[in-house]
């Protein structure tokens, strides 16, 4: 057996080989380090630099007549770096603070935990306490040397200049771990607003973040900035906004909401603005400014009267005779009945075994007098036509189908795209509804109740206000808005641009006329100012327990200026509350303060009164609504 001869040349081959692999791989690995990932790097400039962010001043509000309202004071977080901190006196720093040591610990805890502060890192400074106030600050400062790690950070807070308008104007709040994670722009202790202008806005009116580069010395201490800030970025402030709305209008009608639940929405026809948008129950906006805020949120939130919702937007409500008006717009418009065509009243309207109630008015009766005497038999008799008319829509359901359609064009059953946070759309009911509630069987008399309002119908007090303000203009309507300007920039082209109905101009007139009637000698009469001509239409939505009082109107007749709805919860008739209210703020915003005629209705408002008896008498002259 023979045996290989050994090569010694082949030993060192192979250490030489090793040696090389592990130089590469030290290299590779170094390489890595240093150029590929960035911890070192981070570490290394961490510690020679602080980074520190500068938060820009968040845009004003003002509203149509140049009156501020909303604006920023000076305030202070607190910050910490946690690679920096040092054992510390934890009792005088509590005592400095005027807080807890297990609330300090949590806090400490919480800002180390990635899942609540997704954005952590050691290296960066990190909010501990926000929004501190002049004393607390000025303590702090004193003896901040003894705690290593943690800064003051400048904050600005807002500010209320009145205690109005909380649902418009909305808040601002500590930016949540959702919204770090959905931009980046936020860090844990930044602010966004939650609700309001400050939320639709929010990227207009935070600006854009600043940094200054400082320089540290072996031991941390801040020496002063790098390069003498070449490097530094300075904040970008926030754009000021011009909203729509007339601060006194609001002030008015928050005083004639006050102990009453509901709402009141004035809108400009000529442009969609929004002139003011009551909401009762609500809250003073500057509760939702400083450390209270979390304990004054839970309080509102618990409170039974709801305060936090916002009733123009977000309550939905039968329309109630309010609706009667688009009715007589879509029959017009399909051509199921002429200004001329007549129905029957006699007191009610019988649909199968059931009765629909009316008032004691003559029959038969045409569309102008059916708006002014708010009958309901008419838009009964009408709908009926409407859908039991074969020839042109084949069935019912069809007929119903455009009939949504045509409700959608005027506003209803969706959202008109308010550039307010919390709209809702309503409802109108379509075919597909009916026969999976009737199981496909269905017919007129099934659904009567939508012609009055009522039944499956659902609408917004916007929505409603919206539509007064489409009457005015005689067949369109601009997208209601609350921001006037944008300080060197534009609006949204969606509220500039009209919006037609699809109903033809011509069938605006005798609505109108119809409206005007019914403040002349109608149900709307409590509107009646000699020399404001307003039209109207007043409502009493059925509700569950006392009925809801409602008011639509606009004025003048010719050339609008105003546009309102007026929903008073549990107020019973229209007349009694929402007409008086509506004729109130019309004319406190034509003419700019309330006449000596007026006085009286102003009195009964403030003191949630009626006329009593002779209210009866006039709703039973006059025919008030179902």
């Amino acid at each position: 057996m023979s045996m290989q001869k050994y090569n010694p040349d082949s030993r060192k081959y192979i250490i030489i080989g090793s040696i090389c692999l592990i130089v590469f791989i030290y290299l590779a690995q170094l390489f890595y380090i240093q150029v590929i990932r960035d911890d070192y790097k981070i570490m290394a400039d961490n510690n020679a630099f602080l980074k520190r962010t500068l938060t820009p001043s968040r845009g004003m509000l003002y509203d149509r007549n140049g009156e501020l309202l909303v604006f920023n004071q000076p305030a202070y977080d607190l910050t910490v770096v946690m690679k920096e901190v040092q054992p510390f006196d934890t009792l005088e720093f509590c005592t400095i603070l005027n807080t807890s040591k297990e609330y300090l610990i949590k806090r400490l805890e919480d800002i180390k935990n990635r899942k609540i502060n997704p954005g952590y890192s050691p290296y960066l400074p990190q909010t501990i306490l926000t929004q501190l106030g002049e004393k607390e600050f000025g303590i702090l400062q004193e003896f901040l040397y003894k705690f290593p790690g943690f800064y003051i950070q400048n904050q600005p807070v807002r500010k209320y200049n009145y205690p109005h308008a909380a649902h418009l104007l909305g808040y601002i709040a500590k930016a949540d771990r959702q919204n770090i994670l959905d931009d980046n722009y936020y860090a844990q202790g930044d602010y966004i607003g939650k609700n309001g202008v400050e939320r639709s806005y929010e990227s207009i009116l935070r600006g854009e973040k600043g940094m200054e580069m400082l320089l540290r010395d072996s031991r941390g201490r801040i020496k002063g900035k790098y390069e003498d800030g070449a490097y530094d970025k300075n904040p970008v402030s926030g754009k000021d906004l011009t909203l729509s709305i007339d601060i006194e209008l609001q002030k008015y009608g928050e005083e004639l909401m006050q102990n009453k639940m509901g709402t009141i929405v004035m809108i400009e026809p000529s442009t969609g603005e929004i002139l003011c948008m009551v909401v009762k129950p609500d809250y003073d906006p500057s509760l939702f400014v400083g450390r209270q805020f979390g304990n004054n949120y839970m309080q509102l939130l618990n409170d039974p009267t709801k305060p936090l919702f916002n009733r123009a937007l977000s309550g939905t409500y039968p329309p109630g005779s309010t609706f009667k008006v688009a009715q007589g717009l879509v029959f017009l418009q399909e051509n199921i009945i002429t200004t001329q065509t007549a129905y029957t009243c006699h007191h009610g309207f019988l649909a199968g075994n059931r009765r629909l109630n009316c008032h004691s008015h003559y029959s038969p009766i045409t569309l102008g007098p059916a708006i002014q005497t708010s009958c309901n038999s008419y838009f009964c008799w009408g709908l009926k036509a409407m859908l039991e008319n074969r020839s042109k829509y084949g069935d019912s359901r069809n007929a119903l189908d455009l009939w949504q359609g045509r409700m959608k064009d005027l506003g209803f059953g969706r959202k008109l795209g308010v550039d307010l946070p919390g709209e809702r759309g309503g409802y109108m009911p379509n075919s597909q509804y009916y026969n999976k509630k009737y199981k496909n069987r269905w017919n007129a008399f099934t659904v009567i109740s939508i012609a009055i309002g009522q039944g499956e119908t659902e609408s917004t007090p916007m929505q409603i206000c919206n539509f007064a303000a489409q009457i005015a203009n005689r067949g369109y309507f601009y997208t209601p808005h609350v921001v006037k300007k944008i300080r060197d920039g534009e609006l949204d082209a969606l509220y500039t641009q009209k919006r037609h109905s699809g109903i033809d101009h011509i069938h605006y007139n005798p609505i109108i006329e119809a409206l005007r009637s019914a403040v002349t000698g109608g149900t709307c009469w409590k509107a009646w100012i000699p020399d404001i001509e307003i039209c109207g239409k007043t409502g009493t939505a059925q509700n569950s327990g006392k009925d809801h009082s409602v008011f639509m109107g606009f004025a003048p007749k010719e050339n609008p200026q105003v546009a309102i709805a007026v929903y008073v919860e549990n107020g019973g008739w229209g007349s009694s509350f929402a007409v008086p209210i509506g004729r109130l703020m019309i004319e406190k915003y034509v003419r700019g303060e309330i006449s000596s005629q007026s006085k009286g209705f102003e009195w009964s408002v403030l003191n949630n009164l009626t006329s009593g008896k002779r209210d009866a008498v006039q709703e039973d002259q006059h025919m008030e609504d179902d």
